[in-house]
């Protein structure tokens, strides 16, 4: 008998609703489990869509920018604090 996993709920981003959000890392690293998105970093020229965020671990205050489409891949983000 197989035993099924509820599917995982796809995450619906709105990159300009981000900033302030909060997220758990899946498999955190020296110690950095939660984080919060502390700026939405505008792109060149400021026309285009927004495609990078700097997110901040919550322990440790180090700030990290990568791509807000990141935060999609549930195998290393959760949306919230968990």
């Amino acid at each position: 008998m197989t035993i099924n996993s509820p599917p995982r709920m796809t995450v619906r981003l709105n990159p300009s609703k981000l900033l302030l959000s909060k997220w758990t890392a899946v498999t955190p690293r020296n110690r950095e489990k939660h984080f919060i998105v502390t700026q939405l970093i505008e792109p060149e020229p400021p026309a285009r869509a927004i495609e990078f965020i700097e997110l901040e671990a919550i322990y440790t205050r180090r700030s990290t920018a990568l791509p807000w489409r990141a935060l999609l891949d549930g195998s290393q983000w959760l949306q919230g604090w968990r």
